[in-house]
């Protein structure tokens, strides 16, 4: 049987970390920055990770 290919586009956009947990990068970041409220763009910055609900599909997408 072939080897499971990971998805490459996820592997970018995904981190796995030691406690299992998968980091995500946080949308509303990239543009129009401008009529964002400084407390809504520092939040912004704080790390997400992906809900209980879709790591599974994650999980599948990065080959684990």
């Amino acid at each position: 049987m072939p080897k499971m290919k990971t998805n490459r586009g996820a592997a970018k956009r995904f981190k796995v970390k030691k406690s299992g947990k998968i980091k995500r990068g946080s949308a509303f970041r990239s543009h129009i920055l401008t009529k964002k409220s400084k407390k809504r763009k520092r939040n912004l910055r704080a790390p997400k990770y992906v809900a209980k609900a879709n790591i599974k599909e994650v999980r599948e997408l990065l080959g684990i």
